[in-house]
């Protein structure tokens, strides 16, 4: 029986990351395992095993330490982790055999032992699975068994985590056939110790009685993998990426090698390159990639001490920090390196793309006979060919021959609705130099690109593609900037690019009616007509600034000056374009952020605005930014505060600015109350219309006008009377109180709501003529959905307990206002400002930080503990940002204007932040 032992690489062996003799001593073992022998088992197996404990975290430590010291070097990292488990395998079966010997095995106590999956391919992360293979040539026998055993114990003690199998051959050509997953585990197996000949026979039986002649199979159930895969990560590049799973992930790299060596037995990933299945520039790329995905993961693993695969934001900020990247340019660290692991995971994207077509004009399944007789060849215009249902180039010389080809063919993909071939994909790639400024400056580059965005009703398709490629970013130099940026925070689910291109796939599905339902007033505009090349190309340059330090609206819209003119628009429209990408954040600022019932607010937005033409573009442009930030970004609250100010300041616009009164709005109200309450007598209605102040009326829908009129009709001299009702058409649920005014009661109730876990993302506080506040709050759960009507008796029954003192609130929150940890790696500065401009009769305290649970109330309690009077609260989150907007006035119901009010104001409001902040990162 012909055994292998192992022991240190040769001199010709790939590098590790430190000396071999530092990963492990294999001398010093002999040694311990020869003093082992001459002892009692027990004591034997206990003298080894303390020692490889020993020796692993020695040797830990010191390839941990050499990674760091060379952040980027993954692949002598991964080695060297390989290579010491190599080791521990070798000395827990030479520990196991020695406790089990067996002078005269027979032919059927034979044991190979072989290292399978990842471990196998020689590519370990620090907290790995190490996977196993023991291979019988028939049933285990007892000697083996007891080895095997043996083996795994030792292992488990050194707290490797062990998946293994016992199989003979024919097991595992059988277990194979059966399951995808052995059989790519399989595929990778290497022999490490034992009988070399039964590990030779399984390597021969394998090629020849499995993997020949079930390419297809394979490859086929590695696509539908790696689909279901991508399904459960995250079709698009989301913004806590999973390194191994995710799209452009490890997984994906190694699926792509996984194919190739079912298919060509290679054994390297640069064997692809003389099968023709990547060019040496693609190999280079497929190199950088992979280095820079197992880099990540090594340090990820490193700093959490597990196998942790999820780059979630505290880990970004760690490994940007562990790999060396630091802030520059107003940009911080995090972001440069979480641009850099999205462009290499778009790269990934775009080899597997040119991998997989190579392979499937021999491998795929053709479509059935009857569907390829009966099915439509689309036709293509010269130059171009159809090649597996891909446009592809008919000659690359003519084509590369005219510039504006490398426009043209996104045309032609889109009018054909074809994919492009990988073949074409690499050509425009290899001569993106041939996108100058004479092509940009060519009146039909510029009808062209404008075409792909106005014509075809499927602008995201062409702006990905061109995006994934480099055209676009080589046809607009500016949007290389943002491509693949990563804004670090909570609200944006995609990158730049990414974002803008959602954003015109949301203005293209409004347009072609799929959204009226949702979108009823952004599909009238579109339906009534606004100019489309200014919509479109706002859209695409809204965000063209991201990334630098100045504000991206001013910056972006400068940029607009010189990008404009060069896609082809006329100077009037060229203002245009630039005054929506200047106040692109207007609209939904105001909405959000401020009281829109107050006359004054509108009143402002409008003179802003000061043209219907505008407001239907910014409207529209409003619109799909906020849904283009992420799938659950839009929601019926923020679709309801759009709507109101379009609607009254389009109404402003027309009818003029006196449209917009307190007086008009109070007698309107009043006027549509009585028609609701028409079986109330008129004395109850009169005392009803009579008791309330104008902003009251002005503030509130009928709706809750009617049900606080119901609260007053009967309330008691000291009773406190609430109503829940979810509000359907705003995704909240409406909680109206009413009771006898006193100080601080507006802080109590945020302080009641909190303790209940609810999100207050509207208030509103009025206080009546004979003495109750009736205060309105719209709130959600975490969730930011409205509650359950089956939780609203367990809220009615905690509000009550807190406003009656049973529970102290202060104290009750303590304990609940803790930031997540994998939140606490934001920093949100805070930012207090003070307008007495925005309302005719209210001082508005906008304050902008760091959103934990409990700020609202530390915030009016600290108000109130000042004599403030808190007429409403506007409440916008973004993420982990969220922005509190006060209307109140001082004691004696005037504004504050005294500046040095305002500073005693924002310094305890500070005061207030930063001891809560404390306490939540605590």
């Amino acid at each position: 029986m012909t055994e292998t032992a192992l022991r240190a690489p040769s001199a010709t062996a790939p590098s590790l990351i430190c000396p071999a003799a530092d990963i492990f001593d294999a001398a010093g073992f002999d040694a311990v395992l020869a003093a082992a022998q001459a002892t009692n088992k027990t004591k034997g197996r206990a003298d080894v095993v303390a020692y490889l404990k020993d020796a692993q975290i020695d040797a830990r430590g010191r390839i941990a330490d050499a990674f760091r010291a060379d952040p980027f070097q993954s692949r002598p990292t991964t080695r060297a982790y390989t290579y010491l488990t190599d080791c521990l395998v070798d000395a827990a079966l030479r520990t196991a055999k020695a406790l089990h010997p067996n002078p005269t095995p027979t032919s059927g106590e034979r044991l190979a032992v072989l290292a399978v999956g990842g471990y196998g391919r020689g590519e370990m992360a620090p907290f790995s699975d190490v996977d196993l293979l023991f291979l019988t040539p028939y049933k285990i026998t007892p000697w083996a068994e007891s080895v095997i055993e043996a083996t795994l114990y030792i292992l488990w003690d050194l707290k490797l985590k062990v998946g293994h199998a016992s199989r003979t051959v024919k097991d595992c050509l059988r277990l194979g056939s059966e399951d995808f997953t052995i059989r790519t585990a399989m595929l990778e197996h290497r022999f490490l110790y034992g009988d070399a000949a039964l590990a030779a026979e399984l390597d021969s039986k394998l090629n020849t009685d499995l993997f020949q002649g079930t390419e297809r199979d394979f490859i086929e159930a590695k696509l539908a993998e790696r689909d279901a895969r991508h399904k459960r990560q995250g079709q698009r590049y989301i913004v806590e990426p999973n390194v191994k799973e995710g799209k452009g992930g490890l997984r994906d790299l190694q699926s792509l090698f996984w194919i190739g060596k079912y298919i060509h037995q290679v054994q390297d990933a640069a064997d692809l390159v003389p099968l023709g299945l990547f060019t040496a520039e693609e190999f280079k790329d497929f190199v950088a990639a992979e280095d820079f995905l197992w880099a990540t993961r090594c340090h990820l693993h490193l700093l959490t001490g597990r196998p942790t695969e999820q780059l979630t934001f505290d880990m970004q900020v760690s490994v940007a920090e562990a790999m060396g990247y630091t802030d520059k340019a107003g940009r911080r660290g995090v972001e440069v390196f979480m641009q850099d692991y999205f462009l290499q995971a778009t790269e990934v994207g775009d080899l597997t793309r040119i991998f997989l077509t190579k392979l499937e004009a021999v491998h795929l399944k053709a479509e059935p006979l009857l569907e390829r007789l009966f099915k439509r060849k689309p036709r293509v215009k010269d130059g171009y060919a159809v090649i597996h249902n891909r446009l592809a180039i008919a000659d690359d010389d003519t084509f590369l021959a005219d510039k504006l080809n490398l426009l043209h063919i996104f045309e032609e993909a889109l009018r054909t609705g074809m994919l492009i071939h990988p073949d074409a994909m690499r050509l425009i790639k290899s001569n993106l130099d041939l996108i100058d400024d004479g092509l940009r400056s060519d009146p039909e580059a510029q009808r062209i690109f404008l075409g792909l965005l106005l014509k075809h009703g499927n602008p995201e398709r062409a702006l990905r593609r061109m995006n994934e490629l480099g055209v676009l970013g080589a046809f607009i130099p500016e949007f290389q900037n943002i491509v693949a940026m990563m804004q670090f925070n909570m609200y944006h689910s995609y990158t730049v690019d990414e974002h803008i291109i959602q954003c015109v796939a949301q203005l293209a599905m409004i347009e072609k009616g799929e959204l009226i339902e949702d979108l009823p007033v952004a599909s009238s505009i579109l339906e009534g007509g606004v100019n489309r090349r200014v919509l479109y190309v706002a859209l695409l340059l809204h965000d063209i600034a991201k990334g630098r330090p100045e504000d991206h609206s001013i910056l972006g819209a400068q940029m607009v000056r010189k990008i404009a003119p060069r896609l082809g628009l006329k100077q009037d429209e060229v203002d245009t374009v630039e005054w929506l990408v200047r106040y692109h954040l207007l609209m939904s600022d105001v909405a959000q952020k401020r009281d829109i019932a107050d006359p004054r607010t509108v009143r402002d937005f409008a003179k802003a605005v000061k043209e219907v033409k505008r407001l239907d573009l910014l409207c529209v442009l409003t619109v799909c930014d906020i849904r283009g930030v992420g799938p659950n970004t839009w929601n019926n609250w923020k679709a309801v505060l759009i709507r109101a100010l379009y609607r009254q300041t389009k109404r402003a616009l027309e009818d003029g600015m006196e449209a917009l009164t307190r007086e008009g709005r109070g007698t309107e109200a009043k006027k549509t109350l009585r028609a609701a309450l028409a079986d109330w007598p008129r004395k109850d209605l009169q005392t009803e219309t009579a008791r309330h102040y104008a902003p009251y009326w002005q503030g509130l829908h009928v709706t809750a006008h009617v049900t606080f009129a119901n609260l007053l009709r009967n309330i008691g001299e000291n009773e406190i009377v609430m109503d829940l009702h979810p509000d359907e058409d705003r995704d909240a649920t409406r909680a109206c109180f009413v009771m006898p005014d006193h100080p601080g009661i507006f802080a109590r109730l945020t302080g009641a709501l909190a303790l209940v876990g609810a999100n207050v993302v509207d208030a509103r506080s009025y206080t009546t003529k004979d003495g109750f506040v009736t205060d309105a709050f719209w709130i959600q759960d975490a969730d930011g959905n409205p509650f359950e009507a089956s939780r609203l008796p367990r809220l009615r029954k905690m509000i009550e307990r807190t406003l009656a003192g049973e529970v102290v609130t202060r104290e009750a929150i303590r304990d609940r206002d803790k930031i997540k940890k994998r939140e606490k790696a934001f920093k949100v500065p805070t930012h207090i400002t003070f307008d007495n401009d925005g309302s005719d009769i209210y001082t508005i305290i906008e304050v902008d930080t760091r959103d934990r649970p409990g700020l609202l109330h530390d915030l009016t309690r600290t108000l109130a503990a000042s004599n403030v009077y808190i007429a409403n609260a506007v409440i916008a989150t973004y993420g982990e940002q969220v922005v509190d907007t006060f209307y109140v006035k001082d004691m004696f119901g005037l504004k504050y204007h005294s500046e040095s009010k305002q500073r005693t104001l924002e310094k305890k409001l500070r005061a207030a932040i930063a001891e809560g902040a404390e306490r939540a990162q605590s």
